[in-house]
């Protein structure tokens, strides 16, 4: 199959023998894939500057297998401006999707909610509410969709002013049933995510808690380098 020149974004590139490169890539009518840019890693290659992460690009690519080949790359927009934190936030998105999206599955509103997030995350104001946003729409793309607009048991709309336990099985819920896996979280919080608008400590912080654990969930037992590397990165950080 040959694929003519389409929107991507490169979420991590290795080493590929002796002067080539794989790239692992989020495209938006193909899904995840991973492509062999041959000489990539030469020093006068054209491919060299352009295959980093978080760039917009247009790419081109043959595929006969589970591995394709890079045959054209060309920017579609410039770099993004973001501090330190934001590029480890967005390694931290691109460690999800490699972990938790199947190859060759399309994902278009994924995709744009992907263009968003690094956009938001060039303004550190709005970064956090950006990403418990974007973990949304992933685990919706991905099939397991939170509920976030009535209580599981009632059927009841969630009320702000109310408290309430997130079945990690089910969902929201006044009363979780006995040895049921629970998160204590506010209704405030489950409808400003709900609507996309996490707004103040409180929100971001119950929010947070949520998505990591139900994030959690699929993404199993092995850690997520990205996380360790911001620990460290603050870490270092806060000694200086």
């Amino acid at each position: 199959m040959r694929v003519e020149m389409h929107p991507c974004y490169v979420l991590h590139q290795r080493p590929y023998r002796e002067t080539s490169l794989l790239i692992e890539v989020l495209s938006r009518d193909h899904g995840r894939l991973t492509l062999i840019a041959k000489g990539a890693r030469r020093q006068r290659s054209p491919q060299r500057p352009l295959l980093q992460p978080l760039r917009r690009l247009n790419l081109a690519w043959t595929l006969r297998s589970e591995l394709g080949t890079l045959t054209q790359a060309e920017a579609a927009d410039a770099v993004p401006a973001m501090s330190a934190d934001g590029i480890l936030s967005a390694f931290y998105l691109n460690e999800l999707l490699m972990r938790l999206l199947h190859r060759h599955e399309p994902h278009p509103d994924l995709f744009s909610a992907y263009a968003s997030i690094l956009a938001a995350l060039s303004e550190p104001a709005g970064a956090e509410a950006a990403l418990r946003v974007f973990e949304k729409r992933l685990l919706l793309g991905l099939g397991y969709g939170l509920v976030l607009d009535h209580d599981v048991e009632s059927g009841a709309a969630l009320v702000s002013e109310s408290h309430y336990f997130y079945d990690l099985e089910r969902g929201p819920t006044k009363t979780p049933r006995p040895g049921a896996q629970t998160i204590p979280i506010s209704g405030v919080t489950l409808n400003a995510l709900n609507r996309e608008c996490l707004e103040g400590e409180l929100q971001l912080s119950e929010a947070k808690k949520l998505m990591r654990t139900v994030l959690g969930l699929h993404l199993g037992a092995k850690p997520l380098s990205s996380r360790e590397l911001y620990r460290k990165f603050i870490s270092e950080r806060q000694r200086a």
